[in-house]
């Protein structure tokens, strides 16, 4: 199709140039209409399709328990002494574990057109930020039993034409507030639940559809209790989340249940993507502020003032821990590469410039950096606080009374990507995480090479250690590293 419109581009400029527009602006403006016609033929065809499928292609299916979190024994913060500080230990490493680059999000398999039909308003919210979908005019969505032939109708339902509005304003909410596609999934559970009933199958399968016809791989299953389920396939593996081994791998619940198995509709729709756990711009969720925060570096007078977004808290709660294939850095990358809400680099970043002095050098800031957070927060292991590990976002960090080794070194590399714009390795040892800076000069202390470029070590977790120091029983010949490009200069 794509070709068969740049085919007609150049036509139509080739009879421009040859002075026949009239002829062919005819020629061309039918081209255009049968292009239209033929896309959405094409949804309603796959619409159509999926609908008879789901008469007859359940088959049942044997839960798959829930992997738990890794569990690392993170090892306690050490004090630097000054008298015992040993030679340069640089390390070369031939190889780094790559932070795949995340993909454009999924998109509906053919475009949805603004239905000119009657509507109605339905308004929700989903964590703490109103949402506004149009509904056909007297809305009454209904599944007619719980069976294949129930099903097959309320999706027959839910693509008629009259719903085409309601997908536009779910994918027009998913561009307005930058949802990544974790974000998206809460958005239409919410959504769905606000127009169809909290907990209820109708809200399932509305989510289900939407989710769908947005582009993303998802599956419906009927379980024991006649309850119907949604799952979705996700690019990463989840932790701590039951799934299901279907013909395409792995799909996940999208709400925790305790059924041992299921009957499960394994057909694929045209063209769906597994939904991404990246996230790749803030999340513009409404604003709540928390209580002000103040973070003083040891021997300072300096008092940094902070707040962030509750309800940006309570999505990131939300957030599943992930990894990508078999990547164990990855399980913080998804955290370290997530950007800082504007509204938090505003307040917080000009403070940190004044603190560092604007005439420092690179080395200096991200000495002083590197001490502040070292020494303002107050060190505190997962399972004791939350009960299990967990990685924070750097907003969480900043929130939280109380924090450790990975979630120091996700700020910190966050920090001095946006401020000193330097590129910043998360490095991995057993039980702990740390961070290395390339800087553009030679820096005294340990390092490592990659690539030919020099990382010096920064350890946010080495109390009162300048840079170039690693914490001893830390080998740098057995970390993994992952590599986190700079953002430009804030």
């Amino acid at each position: 199709m794509k070709r068969l419109i740049l085919v007609a581009m150049w036509v139509w400029a080739w009879a421009v140039a040859d002075g026949q527009t009239d002829e062919f602006r005819k020629s061309y403006d039918e081209f255009r209409r049968q292009a239209r016609a033929e896309y959405e033929d094409f949804r309603q065809k796959a619409n159509r399709e999926y609908a008879e499928w789901m008469r007859q292609a359940w088959e049942w299916h044997q839960r798959i328990e829930p992997v738990e979190r890794p569990k690392d024994e993170m090892l306690p913060p050490v004090i630097y002494d000054r008298e015992q500080r040993n030679e340069p230990k640089p390390i070369d490493y031939d190889e780094v574990v790559p932070t795949p680059a995340p993909q454009p999000q999924p998109k509906p398999v053919a475009p949805i057109r603004e239905n000119d039909g009657e509507w109605q308003t339905a308004t929700f919210q989903f964590f703490g930020t109103a949402g506004r979908v149009r509904l056909p005019k007297g809305f009454a969505f209904r599944l007619g039993g719980m069976d294949e032939k129930a099903f097959a109708a309320g999706w027959e339902e839910l693509s008629a034409a009259q719903y085409d509005n309601l997908i536009r304003d779910c994918l027009a909410l998913r561009m307005e507030h930058q949802l990544c596609d974790w974000a998206y999934l809460m958005m239409l559970g919410a959504m769905s639940e606000a127009v169809c009933g909290k907990g209820s199958n109708e809200a399932r399968m509305m989510q289900g559809y939407a989710l769908c016809q947005s582009g993303y791989k998802v599956r419906f299953g009927l379980a024991e209790d006649r309850r119907l389920r949604l799952l979705f396939k996700s690019e990463h593996q989840i932790f701590g989340m039951a799934a299901y081994k279907l013909q395409d791998g792995l799909f996940y619940l999208t709400e925790p249940a305790d059924d041992r198995g299921m009957r499960i509709c394994d057909i694929a729709y045209p063209e769906e993507r597994p939904l991404s756990l990246w996230i790749t711009q803030e999340q513009r969720l409404a604003e709540r502020n928390s209580a002000e925060r103040l973070l003083a570096p040891a021997d300072s007078l300096t008092s940094i003032k902070v707040q962030v977004n509750e309800n940006l808290l309570e999505f990131y709660d939300s957030y599943p821990t992930s990894m990508v294939g078999d990547d164990v850095l990855s399980r913080w990358a998804m955290y370290a590469t997530t950007p800082l809400a504007g509204k938090v680099r505003e307040q917080l970043y000009p403070q940190l410039r004044a603190a560092m002095g604007r005439e420092a050098s690179a080395e200096a800031a991200a000495g002083w950096l590197l001490n502040w957070v070292q020494t303002a927060f107050v060190y505190e292991y997962d399972d004791k606080v939350w009960g299990h590990d967990r990685a924070f976002f750097a907003e969480e960090t900043l929130r939280y009374p109380y924090c450790d080794c990975e979630d120091r070194a996700i700020l910190y590399s966050r920090l001095v990507r946006d401020l000193l714009g330097l590129d910043v390795l998360l490095v991995f040892y057993p039980g702990h995480l740390a961070a290395a800076v390339e800087f553009k000069t030679a820096v005294e202390g340990d390092y490592i090479v990659l690539g030919g470029r020099r990382f010096t070590v920064c350890d946010p977790t080495y109390i009162g250690a300048p840079i170039g120091a690693t914490m001893p029983g830390m080998d740098n010949k057995t970390a993994k590293v992952t590599l986190l490009m700079a953002a430009k200069k804030q």
